[in-house]
Protein backbone atom coordinates (compact mmCIF):
# COMPACT_ATOMS: atom_id res chain seq x y z
CA UNK A 1 0.00 0.00 0.00
CA UNK A 2 1.09 3.25 -1.12
CA UNK A 3 2.73 5.33 2.33
CA UNK A 4 1.07 7.70 4.59
CA UNK A 5 1.32 11.49 2.86
CA UNK A 6 0.42 13.00 6.31
CA UNK A 7 3.29 15.26 7.61
CA UNK A 8 2.40 14.00 11.01
CA UNK A 9 4.99 11.91 13.34
CA UNK A 10 2.37 9.35 13.51
CA UNK A 11 0.01 8.51 10.54
CA UNK A 12 -4.00 7.67 12.04
CA UNK A 13 -4.78 4.17 12.59
CA UNK A 14 -6.76 1.85 10.25
CA UNK A 15 -10.33 2.40 9.76
CA UNK A 16 -11.69 -1.07 9.29
CA UNK A 17 -15.11 -1.29 8.23
CA UNK A 18 -16.82 -5.27 7.85
CA UNK A 19 -19.89 -6.09 5.92
CA UNK A 20 -20.95 -8.45 8.98
CA UNK A 21 -21.45 -12.33 8.58
CA UNK A 22 -17.09 -12.81 8.93
CA UNK A 23 -15.91 -15.98 9.18
CA UNK A 24 -15.07 -17.06 12.81
CA UNK A 25 -13.86 -20.50 13.20
CA UNK A 26 -11.98 -21.18 9.76
CA UNK A 27 -9.53 -18.69 8.41
CA UNK A 28 -10.93 -15.62 9.99
CA UNK A 29 -8.75 -13.97 7.90
CA UNK A 30 -9.91 -10.64 8.44
CA UNK A 31 -9.96 -11.19 12.31
CA UNK A 32 -5.95 -12.44 12.01
CA UNK A 33 -5.05 -9.24 9.77
CA UNK A 34 -6.89 -7.07 12.31
CA UNK A 35 -4.96 -8.82 14.86
CA UNK A 36 -1.61 -8.22 13.51
CA UNK A 37 -2.43 -4.38 12.92
CA UNK A 38 -3.00 -3.70 16.80
CA UNK A 39 0.44 -5.43 17.40
CA UNK A 40 0.06 -9.54 17.59
CA UNK A 41 1.59 -11.14 20.79
CA UNK A 42 1.71 -8.04 22.42
CA UNK A 43 -1.85 -6.25 20.77
CA UNK A 44 -4.15 -5.34 23.52
CA UNK A 45 -7.70 -5.49 21.92
CA UNK A 46 -10.31 -3.84 23.34
CA UNK A 47 -13.94 -5.27 22.22
CA UNK A 48 -17.44 -3.15 22.58
CA UNK A 49 -20.42 -5.75 22.19
CA UNK A 50 -22.38 -2.73 23.02
CA UNK A 51 -24.99 -2.57 19.44
CA UNK A 52 -25.90 -6.52 20.50
CA UNK A 53 -28.60 -7.70 22.96
CA UNK A 54 -26.35 -10.91 22.94
CA UNK A 55 -24.69 -11.87 26.39
CA UNK A 56 -22.42 -14.55 24.40
CA UNK A 57 -20.99 -11.71 21.40
CA UNK A 58 -17.99 -10.12 23.95
CA UNK A 59 -17.00 -13.43 25.00
CA UNK A 60 -16.99 -15.05 21.43
CA UNK A 61 -15.08 -11.90 20.32
CA UNK A 62 -12.66 -12.12 23.31
CA UNK A 63 -12.57 -16.37 22.28
CA UNK A 64 -11.67 -15.31 18.56
CA UNK A 65 -9.00 -12.68 19.22
CA UNK A 66 -7.38 -14.72 22.37
CA UNK A 67 -7.14 -17.74 19.63
CA UNK A 68 -5.51 -15.76 17.24
CA UNK A 69 -2.47 -14.60 19.55
CA UNK A 70 -3.47 -11.59 20.85
CA UNK A 71 -1.90 -10.71 23.86
CA UNK A 72 -4.32 -9.15 25.86
CA UNK A 73 -8.52 -8.96 24.81
CA UNK A 74 -10.98 -7.31 27.41
CA UNK A 75 -14.58 -6.51 26.41
CA UNK A 76 -16.36 -3.59 27.88
CA UNK A 77 -19.84 -4.32 28.95
CA UNK A 78 -21.46 -1.30 28.00
CA UNK A 79 -25.30 -1.50 28.22
CA UNK A 80 -26.49 2.55 29.24
CA UNK A 81 -24.51 5.86 28.72
CA UNK A 82 -23.52 6.30 32.09
CA UNK A 83 -21.56 3.46 31.52
CA UNK A 84 -19.05 5.46 29.28
CA UNK A 85 -18.07 7.30 32.40
CA UNK A 86 -16.42 3.73 33.58
CA UNK A 87 -12.49 5.25 34.92
CA UNK A 88 -11.56 1.73 34.33
CA UNK A 89 -13.45 1.75 30.62
CA UNK A 90 -11.49 4.80 29.63
CA UNK A 91 -8.29 3.33 31.01
CA UNK A 92 -8.57 0.59 28.90
CA UNK A 93 -9.66 2.30 25.84
CA UNK A 94 -6.21 4.36 26.61
CA UNK A 95 -4.31 1.67 26.61
CA UNK A 96 -5.28 -0.36 24.09
CA UNK A 97 -3.47 -1.15 20.17
CA UNK A 98 -7.09 -2.33 18.56
CA UNK A 99 -10.47 -2.03 19.14
CA UNK A 100 -13.23 -3.55 17.82
CA UNK A 101 -17.01 -2.86 17.67
CA UNK A 102 -19.32 -5.74 17.22
CA UNK A 103 -22.80 -5.62 15.10
CA UNK A 104 -25.87 -5.67 16.09
CA UNK A 105 -28.38 -2.36 16.37
CA UNK A 106 -26.04 0.61 15.01
CA UNK A 107 -28.78 3.01 16.29
CA UNK A 108 -28.39 1.55 19.67
CA UNK A 109 -24.33 1.72 19.40
CA UNK A 110 -24.66 5.33 18.34
CA UNK A 111 -27.59 6.28 21.20
CA UNK A 112 -25.40 5.05 24.03
CA UNK A 113 -21.84 6.13 22.74
CA UNK A 114 -22.49 9.10 20.55
CA UNK A 115 -21.46 12.13 22.25
CA UNK A 116 -19.47 10.63 25.55
CA UNK A 117 -16.03 10.23 26.77
CA UNK A 118 -15.70 6.89 25.25
CA UNK A 119 -16.35 7.75 21.74
CA UNK A 120 -13.69 10.73 22.49
CA UNK A 121 -11.38 8.40 23.11
CA UNK A 122 -12.14 6.12 20.74
CA UNK A 123 -11.59 8.58 17.86
CA UNK A 124 -8.50 9.94 19.46
CA UNK A 125 -7.32 6.87 19.92
CA UNK A 126 -7.41 5.77 16.10
CA UNK A 127 -5.91 9.39 15.07
CA UNK A 128 -2.77 8.48 17.11
CA UNK A 129 -2.41 5.68 15.16
CA UNK A 130 -4.25 2.74 16.89
CA UNK A 131 -6.87 0.74 14.54
CA UNK A 132 -10.78 0.74 14.95
CA UNK A 133 -12.77 -1.94 13.39
CA UNK A 134 -16.36 -2.71 13.63
CA UNK A 135 -18.74 -5.24 11.99
CA UNK A 136 -22.19 -4.80 10.72
CA UNK A 137 -23.26 -1.94 13.02
CA UNK A 138 -19.86 -1.50 14.17
CA UNK A 139 -18.86 -0.71 10.22
CA UNK A 140 -21.87 1.84 10.08
CA UNK A 141 -21.09 3.50 12.89
CA UNK A 142 -17.44 4.85 11.77
CA UNK A 143 -18.18 7.86 8.89
CA UNK A 144 -19.53 10.69 10.11
CA UNK A 145 -23.16 9.77 8.19
CA UNK A 146 -24.73 6.63 9.63
CA UNK A 147 -26.77 4.43 7.49
CA UNK A 148 -29.37 3.88 10.40
CA UNK A 149 -31.98 2.07 8.72
CA UNK A 150 -34.09 1.86 5.01
CA UNK A 151 -35.73 -0.60 2.69
CA UNK A 152 -33.59 -3.03 1.29
CA UNK A 153 -34.57 -4.95 -2.19
CA UNK A 154 -35.74 -1.36 -3.48
CA UNK A 155 -34.88 0.90 -6.10
CA UNK A 156 -33.47 4.06 -5.02
CA UNK A 157 -36.21 6.56 -3.76
CA UNK A 158 -36.82 9.88 -2.16
CA UNK A 159 -37.23 8.28 1.84
CA UNK A 160 -35.83 5.22 1.21
CA UNK A 161 -33.00 5.24 3.80
CA UNK A 162 -32.49 7.37 7.17
CA UNK A 163 -29.72 8.62 8.07
CA UNK A 164 -28.33 9.83 11.48
CA UNK A 165 -25.02 11.27 12.54
CA UNK A 166 -22.07 8.49 13.44
CA UNK A 167 -18.86 8.69 15.10
CA UNK A 168 -16.81 10.51 12.86
CA UNK A 169 -13.30 8.99 12.22
CA UNK A 170 -13.94 9.67 8.74
CA UNK A 171 -16.39 12.10 6.91
CA UNK A 172 -15.13 10.96 3.02
CA UNK A 173 -17.41 7.92 2.54
CA UNK A 174 -21.13 6.35 4.23
CA UNK A 175 -21.01 2.96 4.57
CA UNK A 176 -23.60 0.37 4.32
CA UNK A 177 -23.22 -3.56 4.96
CA UNK A 178 -24.50 -6.99 4.44
CA UNK A 179 -24.75 -5.44 1.40
CA UNK A 180 -25.56 -8.11 -1.06
CA UNK A 181 -26.42 -10.05 0.59
CA UNK A 182 -29.57 -7.98 1.41
CA UNK A 183 -29.88 -6.11 -2.00
CA UNK A 184 -29.21 -2.71 -0.61
CA UNK A 185 -27.66 -0.93 -3.64
CA UNK A 186 -31.33 0.95 -4.14
CA UNK A 187 -30.36 2.25 -0.52
CA UNK A 188 -26.60 3.38 -1.17
CA UNK A 189 -27.46 5.29 -4.04
CA UNK A 190 -29.60 7.13 -2.45
CA UNK A 191 -27.96 7.85 0.73
CA UNK A 192 -25.26 9.06 -2.28
CA UNK A 193 -27.89 11.81 -3.55
CA UNK A 194 -28.55 13.71 -0.49
CA UNK A 195 -24.81 14.81 -1.15
CA UNK A 196 -22.53 13.82 -3.83
CA UNK A 197 -19.17 14.66 -1.71
CA UNK A 198 -19.85 11.23 0.23
CA UNK A 199 -18.46 8.43 -1.64
CA UNK A 200 -21.00 5.11 -0.34
CA UNK A 201 -18.66 2.15 0.44
CA UNK A 202 -21.36 -1.23 0.33
CA UNK A 203 -19.90 -4.29 1.78
CA UNK A 204 -20.82 -7.77 1.67
CA UNK A 205 -20.48 -10.16 4.50
CA UNK A 206 -17.25 -12.07 4.95
CA UNK A 207 -15.75 -8.81 4.16
CA UNK A 208 -13.78 -5.93 5.18
CA UNK A 209 -11.95 -2.23 3.84
CA UNK A 210 -8.81 -2.13 5.51
CA UNK A 211 -8.88 1.60 5.09
CA UNK A 212 -5.32 3.01 5.45
CA UNK A 213 -3.94 6.07 6.70
CA UNK A 214 -3.22 7.24 2.89
CA UNK A 215 -7.06 6.83 2.39
CA UNK A 216 -6.44 3.81 0.00
CA UNK A 217 -8.48 0.72 1.09
CA UNK A 218 -8.01 -2.85 0.28
CA UNK A 219 -10.52 -5.46 -0.01
CA UNK A 220 -9.81 -8.28 2.33
CA UNK A 221 -12.73 -11.42 2.70
CA UNK A 222 -14.44 -13.87 0.45
CA UNK A 223 -16.89 -11.21 -1.08
CA UNK A 224 -16.55 -7.78 -2.83
CA UNK A 225 -17.21 -4.16 -1.91
CA UNK A 226 -19.38 -1.71 -4.30
CA UNK A 227 -18.04 1.83 -4.52
CA UNK A 228 -20.65 4.31 -5.41
CA UNK A 229 -19.19 7.85 -6.87
CA UNK A 230 -21.49 10.46 -7.19
CA UNK A 231 -19.13 12.77 -7.56
CA UNK A 232 -19.35 13.51 -11.27
CA UNK A 233 -23.10 13.65 -11.42
CA UNK A 234 -24.56 15.71 -13.89
CA UNK A 235 -28.18 15.65 -13.01
CA UNK A 236 -30.33 14.13 -9.52
CA UNK A 237 -33.90 14.61 -8.98
CA UNK A 238 -33.49 14.18 -5.03
CA UNK A 239 -34.06 17.78 -4.33
CA UNK A 240 -37.67 17.78 -5.50
CA UNK A 241 -38.37 14.37 -5.97
CA UNK A 242 -41.79 13.35 -3.69
CA UNK A 243 -41.53 10.76 -0.82
CA UNK A 244 -41.28 7.66 -2.44
CA UNK A 245 -40.59 8.83 -5.80
CA UNK A 246 -37.65 7.01 -7.75
CA UNK A 247 -35.00 9.38 -8.32
CA UNK A 248 -33.18 9.97 -11.71
CA UNK A 249 -29.33 9.51 -10.88
CA UNK A 250 -27.34 10.37 -13.95
CA UNK A 251 -23.52 10.52 -13.98
CA UNK A 252 -22.85 8.21 -11.26
CA UNK A 253 -19.80 5.98 -11.31
CA UNK A 254 -19.93 2.31 -9.70
CA UNK A 255 -16.71 -0.13 -8.90
CA UNK A 256 -17.04 -3.16 -8.12
CA UNK A 257 -13.99 -4.59 -6.18
CA UNK A 258 -12.92 -8.25 -4.85
CA UNK A 259 -10.53 -9.74 -2.63
CA UNK A 260 -6.92 -7.57 -3.09
CA UNK A 261 -8.16 -4.86 -4.87
CA UNK A 262 -7.64 -1.25 -3.71
CA UNK A 263 -9.68 2.00 -4.22
CA UNK A 264 -8.34 5.19 -3.63
CA UNK A 265 -10.73 7.65 -1.48
CA UNK A 266 -8.97 10.86 -2.18
CA UNK A 267 -8.61 10.35 -6.43
CA UNK A 268 -11.54 8.41 -6.54
CA UNK A 269 -9.76 5.23 -8.23
CA UNK A 270 -9.72 1.40 -8.15
CA UNK A 271 -6.88 -0.48 -9.08
CA UNK A 272 -6.77 -3.80 -8.88
CA UNK A 273 -4.48 -5.82 -6.70
CA UNK A 274 -0.64 -5.78 -9.38
CA UNK A 275 -1.72 -2.82 -11.08
CA UNK A 276 -1.80 -0.88 -7.95
CA UNK A 277 0.80 -2.09 -5.87
CA UNK A 278 2.89 -0.88 -9.69
CA UNK A 279 1.54 2.57 -9.95
CA UNK A 280 2.70 2.98 -6.39
CA UNK A 281 6.31 2.42 -6.91
CA UNK A 282 6.45 4.56 -10.05
CA UNK A 283 8.42 7.69 -9.61
CA UNK A 284 7.01 10.96 -9.94
CA UNK A 285 5.88 12.26 -13.31
CA UNK A 286 8.51 14.37 -15.07
CA UNK A 287 6.29 14.46 -17.68
CA UNK A 288 8.81 11.85 -19.99
CA UNK A 289 7.68 8.05 -20.45
CA UNK A 290 9.97 5.85 -18.57
CA UNK A 291 12.92 4.01 -20.16
CA UNK A 292 12.55 0.84 -21.53
CA UNK A 293 13.49 -1.75 -19.46
CA UNK A 294 16.83 -4.20 -20.87
CA UNK A 295 16.66 -7.22 -21.87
Amino acid sequence: MCPATSNEDIPRGYIIPIGGGEDRERDMQIHRRFVELSGGADAAIVVIPTASMLEETGPDYHRIFSELGAGQVEFLPISRRADCDNPEFADLIDRASGIFMTGGNQLRLSAILGGTLLAQKIRRRNAAGVPVAGTSAGASIMSEHMVAGGSSNAAPAEGNITLAPGMGLTNAVIIDQHFTQRNRLGRLLTATSYNPFLIGIGIDEDTAAFIGPDNVFEVVGSGSVTVVDAGQLTHSSMWDARPGEALSLLGLRLDVLGEGCRYDLTARVAYPPDEHLAFCSLPVSSGDPPPEAEG
